[in-house]
């Protein structure tokens, strides 16, 4: 029998269909029947007969005609929404797929899988992982670490041994020893009672990276889940089945409870999950949707699923790769602006690296090197102005080996620091299976990953700072040979004139974002946790500086890319030139 999960006001009702003949009216009279069904004032409604209301597919969005048989309009298992009129315009309207609809159509099941062990897992696989790249599989020798982990806890559970967070409660009431049939109603409340986080929801790539990350951590087989309910989280990642996951309510120790409380309560069938095919809808639902059953919790794996630092160093490895991407296009798009501006590349000589061999200076001097004049790439722009009685640039054109050097630094130390998390466990208490017990510590505190991404948001905005000052010179004729503004009508158009001061506005934000957040510490629960890293926010942060650097580079580039269009009929270096032909394929010169 065809059964269809319909999302009606904030609600998700399953309603069975015998008959697939039946329309798509139907389906939405049926669904409005029993939504009105179960509230005491029928919802608002008279009856049935008196709601108007329109039928659109989760998936997509697609509005569904009224006279549509299901059997041809719908797939069984099939999310649904029913649209009431006059609900859309309505402040309370809550509708199943608030934003993000795209990630529909973008999806794609993967057919490749990545093998996780819990010891090699790179920042580049996590990323791939949370754009849907991949699924996962463990290997023989992380399934055998698991289930020999588990082991130390099945033989706590029946010698009856008092260990915290197995036989007892958690934070302060670690003292409490909980009777054994208790016990797995422990592991669930500890999941619901944790599960406080607040704001958005994580997106899905994001929450792919989380999910994968904890299982990552998981395989090392120090955290005492049972093999059996690792491999349902693996199919549900598999799947894409992703739960509701705040982005706030970390404080980065004892790891992240409530965002991974959150991931975990998706897990147990309870809260919210999306799927490429549902959408946000009830969690259990959306697993049945998939063939899925919902996680039952086994002693300690409620635990085992929610400490960590999975949510720092999640979003942390997003960071980190996207900081070595943006500091790579960095030099390019600055080797474009010294161009248009005139510069020498005197600067760059490799003698003067070599006396102060930092690894990023040098490296940047050789991108320069690379991309600008020279015997190989040859520029008729710096041909032109050879023999002029310029001696030196300003800082912010002969000093970027320096600059941004010590910010492509910045991001390697960062980065190993992230692969080491990536591949640590970060349990309390941690199963030692080949000594036979548990052993609490404190491998859960965020003050790692935390001070890293600290670190990277002061290093990498430096990008941003020195790239504004680069728009200003391009933009002030009093400091080149351009237009003001890079527009030959000034007056008539005011040309970058104020996509430099978005770029000053974001630097400027930039500053108030750089405050480390892992210099503040709160004390909670009932000083048991007496000290914090702040790493969610250090991570969140970071993510915010770095988009603000994406965006000062990319006004830069608009602006040297226009700049040079009065150079012309002059040509840079080849390589600068691909560079300019690439802009100029989605955006035109601006007169």
């Amino acid at each position: 029998m065809p059964r269809y999960t319909v999302h009606v006001r904030g609600e998700w009702l399953a309603v069975p269909c015998q008959d697939a003949q039946l329309t798509v009216g139907w389906l939405g009279r049926e669904a409005v029947r029993r939504y009105i069904k179960n509230k005491p004032d029928n919802g608002g409604f008279g009856s049935v007969d008196d709601v108007h209301f329109l039928v659109r597919r989760c998936k997509g969005l697609g509005l569904l005609d009224n006279g549509d048989r299901l059997e041809v309009a719908l797939e069984d298992n099939e999310f649904v929404e029913v649209v009431i009129e006059g609900d859309a315009m309505s402040p309370d309207f809550i509708p199943s797929q608030p934003e993000g609809v795209y990630l529909y159509s973008k999806y794609r099941e993967p057919e490749k899988y990545i093998d996780l062990d819990g010891d090699s897992l790179t920042t580049e696989d996590l990323v791939n992982l949370g754009k849907g790249h991949y699924k996962i599989k463990l290997t023989p020798t992380a399934e055998k670490r698991v289930q020999k982990s588990r082991e130390v806890i099945d033989s706590i559970i029946k010698e009856k041994t008092v260990v915290y967070g197995i036989t007892t409660g958690f934070g302060k009431f670690a003292r409490t020893v909980i009777p054994i049939n208790k016990l797995q109603e422990l592991q669930v409340n500890l999941v619901r009672s944790h599960s406080s986080g607040v704001g958005k929801p994580l997106i899905p790539e994001r929450c792919r990276m989380l999910l994968a990350l904890r299982i990552n951590v998981l395989a090392k087989g120090y955290s005492g889940i049972s093999l059996e309910t690792l491999k349902q989280v693996i199919e549900m990642f598999n799947a894409s089945c992703l739960p509701y996951v705040p982005e706030k309510g970390t404080v980065g120790a004892s790891g992240d409870l409530a965002p991974l409380s959150h991931l975990a309560l998706g897990l147990i069938g309870e809260g919210k999950m999306w799927s490429p095919k549902s959408g946000w809808a009830d969690a259990k639902y959306v697993l049945e949707a998939h063939g899925l059953k919902p996680v039952i919790l086994k002693p300690k794996e409620g635990l085992a699923l929610i400490n960590g630092t999975q949510m720092i160093t999640s979003l942390g490895c997003e960071a980190v790769e996207r900081a070595s991407a943006i500091a790579r296009q960095a030099d390019i798009v600055a080797a474009l602006t010294l161009e248009v501006l005139k510069g020498t590349t005197k600067a760059f000589d490799t003698d003067i690296h070599a006396l102060r061999p930092h690894r990023g200076q040098i490296e940047v001097a050789f991108r320069f090197r690379s991309l600008l004049d020279s015997d190989h790439h040859p520029s008729e722009i710096a041909e032109s102005h050879r023999f002029c009685d310029r001696v030196q640039d300003a800082y912010t054109l002969r000093c970027c080996p320096q600059v941004h050097g010590v910010v492509n630094d910045t991001i390697a130390f960062v980065k190993n620091i992230i692969t080491i998390e990536l591949n640590s466990a970060t349990d309390n208490p941690m199963v030692f299976a080949n000594r036979g017990e548990t052993i609490s510590g404190g491998n859960f505190h965020g003050e790692y990953p935390a001070k890293a991404l600290d670190y990277l948001a002061i290093g990498i905005h430096e990008l941003a700072a020195i790239s504004e000052r680069r728009i200003e010179r391009l933009c002030n004729p009093s400091l080149s040979e351009l237009p003001a503004f890079l527009v030959a009508e000034g007056g008539l158009n005011s040309g970058f004139m104020i996509a430099h001061c978005t770029a000053a506005a974001l630097v400027s934000e930039n500053k108030a974002l750089c405050h480390p957040s892992s210099v503040d510490s709160l004390s909670t629960s009932a000083a048991t946790e007496d000290h914090v890293s702040m790493g969610g926010w250090a991570a969140r942060k970071a993510l915010r500086v770095i988009e603000h650097v994406e965006q000062v580079l990319a006004i830069e580039l608009l602006a040297a890319c226009q700049g040079i269009e009065f150079l012309r009929p002059l040509k840079t270096t080849t390589p600068l030139e691909k560079v300019y032909d690439l802009v100029r394929s989605v955006v035109r010169f601006g007169k």
